[in-house]
């Protein structure tokens, strides 16, 4: 029993890691991509930014977003970012209550 509580102690860890890393990757992606879009330099490929915030980064990616004023005009983003963010909150909600 108590091998089974480090396990999931340690799960928990690893998935919280995850999800930190991500969205700090799926907001700076945001800005670093906006910056290349200001300089005209080479970019971050749209899908890369959605495959970030449904990978778990949808918070950061939304922050950044909005923070930087990238994408803001793109219903792609205006719709898909936030529909992550909901869809990452449901699984939250669904895993949580077990």
């Amino acid at each position: 029993m108590e091998m089974n509580l480090n396990l999931n102690e340690n799960l928990y860890t690893l998935v919280i890691c995850y999800l930190l890393i991500i969205n700090i990757v799926g907001f700076a992606a945001m800005g670093i991509d906006k910056k290349k879009s200001i300089k005209r330099g080479w970019r971050i490929p749209e899908r890369t930014l959605i495959l970030l915030a449904f990978a778990g980064g949808a918070l950061g990616s939304f922050l950044g977003m909005y923070i930087f004023r990238h994408k803001t005009k793109h219903m792609k983003f205006v719709i898909l970012l936030p529909l992550a963010l909901l869809l990452h909150i449901f699984l939250f909600y669904l895993i949580s209550r077990q």
